[in-house]
């Protein structure tokens, strides 16, 4: 199986260094991305990926999906959306939106992953959770009721969580994690960026 990977070299070594079972067809922007003619998939896990035109492709494509539905984006049929945060292609199940097709699930298979089928929604659900935690703890720092270091210990020993709010935040980007509350905030008041949370992410 030949896979065209358009990502960071971060989320390609995700994706790509759990298998050695098939071809690995990297491309470092769209244009290489589109030229490669003959992938039986195409994964983009850029960052701007809901801003492209997917009708190029008539194989399976798999999108990061985290911020821009693909109802937004007007995606074709052959395009399902991914939650691709750093750290999240690693696990076995990954979170799938869009109509998985037999396609699609043939490839997860070769890939070793299993998925659950989610709502076209800004943030899927793991997306959604964690950014919320995230938040609620920016607004604990606010409120001076701890550190971050004390914050990330209590929340991985009260949820066994694997990384606290704040490790979580390093991890996926508090970048993206702004972007994403901002946009589930225009629908939602309870997603509102903290105001230190806003100030951290305007200062990277």
């Amino acid at each position: 199986m030949r896979v065209a990977v358009l990502s960071t070299d971060e989320l390609y070594n995700e994706l790509a260094g759990q298998i050695n079972t098939v071809e690995w067809l990297k491309a470092n922007d769209w244009q290489q991305f589109i030229a490669i003619k003959d992938a039986d998939v195409y994964f983009n896990l850029s960052e701007n990926a809901g801003a492209e035109n997917y009708l190029y492709f008539t194989a399976a494509v798999f999108i990061n999906a985290v911020t821009t539905t693909l109802k937004e984006m007007n995606a074709p049929g052959n395009v399902c959306g991914v939650l691709a945060w750093p750290g999240f292609l690693q696990r076995n199940t990954w979170e799938i939106s869009g109509d998985v097709s037999k396609e699609h699930i043939e490839i997860l298979n070769k890939l070793n992953k299993t998925y659950i089928q989610v709502a076209d929604e800004p943030g899927m659900v793991s997306g959604k959770i964690i950014s919320m935690v995230i938040n609620e703890a920016y607004f604990a720092l606010e409120d001076e009721v701890s550190t971050k270091e004390e914050i990330d210990i209590a929340m991985k020993l009260g949820t066994n969580y694997p990384y606290g709010p704040f490790e979580w935040s390093k991890k996926i980007g508090l970048n993206n994690i702004y972007t994403l509350l901002q946009k589930l905030s225009t629908t939602d008041k309870r997603y509102t960026p903290s105001s230190l949370l806003i100030k951290e992410a305007a200062a990277l």
